[in-house]
């Protein structure tokens, strides 16, 4: 295992530095920069300004100045925030992975518990429900579907705030400022989890189907065991195998649907970031956070790897 584990970390350097020039020669190539997006700007300034950003010079050697920055965990220079990108998403990556945390364990654990009771109950009314259900949270957008919660539960209730993290002005400590952040997580975790549980139910509903047909599942049937230790204990594990090679793509893929909906409820996070950087092509801050989800991509799948071999001992890591 532990050869295994060092051989997949030896084989995240190429796949990181593929990653760095598609991301980097991607934004190198798009029409503008950030100078462009100021037009009260003289020629000269304009100039002056390409010159201290280092954007006069050929891309080739833009990207490895980058690259080496990158190696020494330099992520580059917010020109719209006039400070390192490092330091700026270590002031928002934390509330955006507080709701992509929470969004995810809701996410499987709602779509693990429907998708196998929507598999043992096939046809049923509960099984047809199910299936709208997640057919209409699938058709919605986020936009729309965020704008539809702040219009319904925010404004017509009043229940939940329309946005923000904390309350303006708010000085609360301790446990009132939990309750605070917790209160105001509420719908934009809502919309995480309504867009992503769908077609994670889905799976999790086909895979059980196949798996409860099998030989090894009626044999444990006949032995005279519980139906709920056939289905958790022995079929469950065997359905969670396909449903493992999601994961290494979920927790970058809640990060990046999260840039909209952070957007929309103005939480504080690094998607907010994000958008608000592309609207002045602050290239620094665009590559940096797409090179995070590069690597928690990787990451998510070396993990992925290892769950495997935990979830079926048959599997071995070689």
């Amino acid at each position: 295992m532990k050869s295994y584990i060092v051989r997949r970390l030896l084989l995240m350097i190429p796949m990181l530095v593929g990653a760095s020039l598609l991301i980097f020669f991607v934004f190198a190539m798009t029409p503008g920069d950030f100078v462009d997006t100021n037009p009260k700007l003289t020629l000269e300034r304009a100039q002056e300004l390409r010159t201290l950003y280092g954007l006069d010079k050929p891309v080739l050697e833009r990207y490895f100045i980058w690259l080496g920055n990158l190696l020494t965990g330099n992520l580059g220079y917010s020109m719209q925030y006039q400070e390192p990108v490092s330091d700026l998403l270590g002031k928002f990556i934390w509330n955006s992975f507080l709701i992509a945390l929470v969004s995810m364990i809701l996410t499987w654990t709602i779509a693990l518990i429907v998708g196998v009771f929507s598999a043992v109950k096939q046809y049923s009314w509960f099984d047809g429900l199910v299936t709208l259900g997640v057919f209409a949270a699938m058709s919605f957008p986020s936009f729309f579907l965020g704008l539809l919660m702040i219009k319904i539960f925010a404004v017509d209730f009043g229940w939940f705030p329309p946005g923000g993290i904390t309350n303006t002005g708010s000085q609360t400590a301790g446990w009132a400022r939990v309750w605070e952040v917790a209160h105001h997580m509420i719908l934009p975790v809502t919309v995480l989890t309504l867009l992503s549980v769908g077609s994670l139910t889905r799976y999790f509903r086909t895979n059980m189907l196949e798996v409860i047909r099998r030989d090894f599942v009626r044999t444990a049937r006949a032995k005279g065991l519980k139906e709920r230790v056939v289905l958790f204990k022995h079929a469950l594990r065997n359905a969670l195998l396909p449903a493992i090679t999601l994961l290494g793509f979920e927790l970058p893929g809640l990060f990046a649907g999260a840039i909209i909906t952070e957007k929309i409820f103005h939480w504080p996070g690094a998607g907010y970031i994000y958008f608000g950087a592309l609207s002045v092509r602050d290239y620094p801050v665009l590559m940096g956070f797409t090179m995070f989800l590069a690597l928690l991509t990787v990451l998510g799948n070396l993990l992925a790897d290892l769950l495997y071999g935990v979830a079926d001992p048959r599997i071995r890591l070689k």
